[in-house]
Parts: structure tokens; sequence; C-alpha cells
């Protein structure tokens, strides 16, 4: 606050700023304000222009071609991908939006680039009204954010804005397996659970309609989700001119980001797993499907208005023994019962050191919480930071 005081910028707080409302000409929502909110409405009742940090960034920066990024899952991993990628083949961009540094800031900065790859969620979607990307990218939907929504199909209502002022002249990239509605942008799809897509995985090889693109033991990336990743972005280089001869090079030389099935250690024949960013269901089930080892499961955190029911039998199948953590704890352990051995854990050490007492060689200790990470820590790198540490920690022989 005394930053903003500093630059002449004037901070009113709380029902003040509601008694004030009708002397402004617009409203610039930051992602962390619900729309519904009783501030919001006041602004609204007296006719005051309500958009978000996105559009606000996008209307400095229309003249400059967008690729935007969006899906519950993967959008940090393949936005930088996408930036690397981009760049290494020579179209300068730089990966903003909700990644990191916010659109907005870009546009202040008056840099040339030749696209921006911008990361958008859906709590920023809900504010825009003219953001035209000329790429979108829809990697997937899961249910998640039910602290913030009133339903699954509002969330997605939101996540569907991406595709809201694209026309026949652009491009959008979706899953194949998404049942998304009538859009007008030209489409490309890919999918590693179905063959019906453009882009497809056989044998360990990804295909373009057939053509042998990308072996996926030449990249670091592991997983069909991280698959998808790669074939989202390997379309969206095609949608921008890129051969793919051009394009494979900087997608096998990428390094995967922290807390995304991150392997910590192995301690005893024991491989120890850091997936803090795995903040809803649909990342749990992603990594364990990933692993084809037992897995002692650390899973848990603040509530989000969901339950753990659809992972049952998943577990069941992956799964040997659970340690939960978190406001969702007991939740949890009641959508599980009679699945897998549950037990509470008071804290992430406490947990940490019980599934180190728990695991057995050739086991895989997976740290995947499931939901937001808020009730106990900073953020998922905080936690995930936390569960590096402790892991590391331990000692070698017990």
């Amino acid at each position: 606050m005394d930053n903003l005081r500093a630059q002449n910028v004037r901070v009113i707080w709380g029902t003040a700023a509601e008694e004030d409302s009708s002397t402004y000409h617009m409203a610039v929502l930051s992602p962390g304000i619900d729309p519904a909110s009783r501030l919001v409405r006041n602004f609204s009742s007296c006719g005051i222009d309500i958009i978000g940090e996105l559009e606000l960034g996008w209307r400095f920066c229309e003249k400059i071609p967008v690729i935007a990024v969006t899906g519950t899952n993967g959008k940090t991993t393949t936005t930088e991908l996408l930036a690397q990628m981009l760049n290494a083949c020579g179209q300068r961009t730089i990966a903003c939006g909700n990644i990191g540094k916010p659109l907005s800031e870009v546009a202040r900065e008056k840099q040339t680039y030749d696209v921006l790859t911008v990361e958008v969620s859906s709590f920023q979607l809900e504010t825009i009204r003219t953001f035209h990307p000329s790429i979108s990218l829809w990697l997937n939907f899961a249910p998640d954010h039910l602290d913030r929504y009133r339903s699954v199909a509002e969330y997605r209502a939101a996540k569907l804005r991406i595709f809201e002022n694209q026309t026949d002249t652009d491009v959008a990239v979706v899953n194949a397996i998404e049942k998304i509605p009538n859009i007008r942008p030209r489409t490309i799809t890919f999918s590693a659970y179905a063959n019906g897509g453009d882009f497809r995985v056989s044998e360990g090889v990804i295909l373009y309609r057939d053509e042998p693109v990308l072996r996926l033991g030449d990249t670091r990336l592991r997983g069909l989700h991280n698959i998808e990743n790669l074939m989202a972005t390997l379309a969206v280089g095609m949608a921008r001119g890129l051969s793919f001869r051009q394009m494979v090079p900087p997608l096998s030389a990428y390094e995967p980001q922290p807390h995304r099935c991150e392997f910590v250690r192995e301690i005893n024949g024991v491989a120890y797993v850091n997936d803090s960013k795995a903040t809803n269901l649909d990342a749990v089930d992603k990594a364990l499907r990933a692993q084809t080892k037992p897995v002692v499961l650390i899973a848990g955190g603040k509530d989000k208005g969901f339950s753990f029911d659809p992972l049952r039998s998943l577990v069941k199948e992956k799964v040997r023994s659970t340690i939960l953590i978190g406001e969702m704890a007991e939740s949890v352990s009641r959508s599980w019962a009679g699945t897998v051995k549950s037990e509470i854990a008071s804290s992430l050490a406490d947990a940490v050191g019980r599934a180190h007492a728990t695991a057995k060689p050739g086991e895989i200790v997976l740290f995947s919480p499931g939901t937001s990470s808020f009730d106990m820590f900073k953020s998922y790198a905080d936690r995930g930071d936390q569960f590096r540490a402790l892991v590391r920690a331990l000692p070698e022989n017990s």
C-alpha cells in the first residue's frame, strides 16, 4: 500500500470503496475478486465499465498477435514450452499472463514481440470484453475452483470465453476428447487418449495425421498429460507457420519445471516424487496413471468444495496406502473408506515421516495433494519446497 501511495495512487479500503464507487469511469478487477461480489455489483449499478487486468493489457497490445493458453491443468508447462520453442525458432515472444508477468506489465514495458504467449485462467476470462487471441489453446477441462464458482458449468462457461471474440481467420487448438460447442475459428485437434485427433500418439511417437513428428524418448517430459502438452505446442507452432523440423530440437531440450511429478530422491529403493502443483483431482488422476509401481500417496489440503470420490477406483488400482493432511483429510478419508488404508497426519512433516516408515522398496511416495495449499502453506510452490526439504533430510537407513 505504501508503494502505491508513493506513486500518488489513492488507496481505499472496504466499505469506503463501495460508497465511493460512483466517481470512477472504469474498474479493473484483480483476478482474485469475484465479479459477483457486492463491491463489483456497486460499480456495475453505477454504469462503470468493469474489466479485468487481462482485458486492460490486451487493449494496449491489440496490434501484437496473441496465443492464449487455458485448461484446468498443464497451462504453465505448455506456455513455457511454447515460449521456449518460438524464441528458438526466431519468433520473439514472452511467456506472460497468469504464469507470472501480467499482460498489462508487458504492455507497459513496450518491448517488441512477434507474438505474445499468454496463460489465461478462468478468473481472468470472466472479465474480458474484446480480448482476441489469434490462436487459442484449450488443453483440458476438469472440475475445479468450486470455492469460487457456483457450479462446474459456471466454471466451464468462464473457460469457454477464450473463443468468444475469435473469427474464422483465427485458429483454435483443442483437445479432441473435449466437447467444445460450435466455435468460429479453424480447429486443430490433439489427444493422447483417442485416435481421432490431428495429433495422436502411437508406440512412443507423436504423429500428425500418421506422419511421425517427435519421439517421446527424445524429450524430458513423461506421462500422457505431458504428451498432450507437447502435441498442443506442436499444433500451435504449425499454426504459426513453423515446420516440425524446426520445432523438435527446442522441445527436446525443455527442462520440466519443479513441483510437477518431480523426482526428488530415492531412499532404500523408494522413490519420492513431488507433485505439489496437483491442485485438483484431474492432476492427481494424471500423476497416478503415470506411475508403474505401487504408490504411497500423500494428499489433502484446502477444502475447495469438491469430493475425492471420483478417484476411488484409480486409488484402489494404484495406491497401497494414503496419508492425508490439511482441511480435507477427514473428508478424503471418508471418500476412500474401504478402498485403501488411510492415515491422517498432523502436518506435512508428520506425513513424510509416516510415508518413510510405511513405504517398501520398489514403491513410490507420491505427494500429489489434489487441492490448494492455502490452509497450511503460502502457495503450491512453498508446499512443494517444504516437501522436497523434508525428503532430503530423511536418513538413508532407518
